[in-house]
């Protein structure tokens, strides 16, 4: 049986398609952007807290890492639903999000924390830096740059892990697909295109991303230069 591909059935819906990647985006730069935050303070305390914190937030990252991003969001939607809370899919998705990859941006900032040689923080104390100084300019902005490219593909895995929350309704990219198939019985089609949209905004965010790098690395090291 010879198939006939039938795109133009989907030109029809371009509006829609345009609404979900604008959301996926919109879900994927604000779960980036408190993730990295989250991620960088659990960092610090795991690498430099006390015990007690350093358990509490081992045990979150551990739990985080070895449960489903499906299974968390369910949890996060319905769990807010019990306590009585209305918050609608698309808030409920990012906080779901927010909870993921703050697990996964605390590790790989430890490990740029950690990579930094203890002499380099003993020069700081000898400068006279206080310890936020030596936080930000001799360990953190370091290790942010040395870890750079992980937290870059993790957080293109984030925009392309988002479309998971078309499972509660979140009207991104995924879940616009899903109604567009059932309205045009074009699945195969659909899903091409959504996944080459993919594809597309995979390479835009990672180029994004490289810019912006370049820009504050290139720029901090002229200063280190200069100085």
């Amino acid at each position: 049986m010879t198939y006939q591909f039938d795109f133009a059935a989907l030109l029809p819906y371009w509006r829609e398609f345009a609404a979900g990647v604008w959301l996926t985006l919109q879900l994927s730069a604000v779960a980036t952007v408190l993730g990295f935050v989250g991620g960088a303070l659990c960092a610090i305390a795991r690498a430099d807290g006390p015990p007690w914190l350093k358990r509490v937030v081992g045990a979150y990252v551990e739990v985080i890492r070895n449960t489903p991003l499906l299974v968390q969001i369910f949890l996060v939607y319905f769990g807010i639903a019990v306590l009585g809370l209305r918050v609608d899919a698309t808030m409920a998705a990012v906080l779901a999000l927010v909870v993921n990859v703050v697990a996964y941006t605390c590790e790989i900032m430890r490990a740029g924390i950690e990579s930094i040689h203890k002499a380099q923080i003993e020069a700081g104390e000898c400068l006279g830096l206080n310890r936020r100084q030596i936080y930000w300019h001799v360990v953190l902005r370091p290790a942010i740059e040395r870890v750079y490219p992980a937290l870059v593909s993790q957080y293109v895995l984030l925009m392309l892990a988002s479309s998971i929350c078309s499972q509660i309704s979140a009207e991104e990219l995924t879940a616009v697909a899903n109604r567009i198939q059932s309205d045009t019985f074009r699945s195969f089609e659909t899903y091409i295109v959504v996944g080459l949209v993919y594809l597309a905004l995979s390479f835009v965010v990672r180029w994004a991303f490289w810019g912006f790098g370049l820009l504050v690395f290139t720029r901090r090291r002229k200063l280190g230069t200069a100085l």
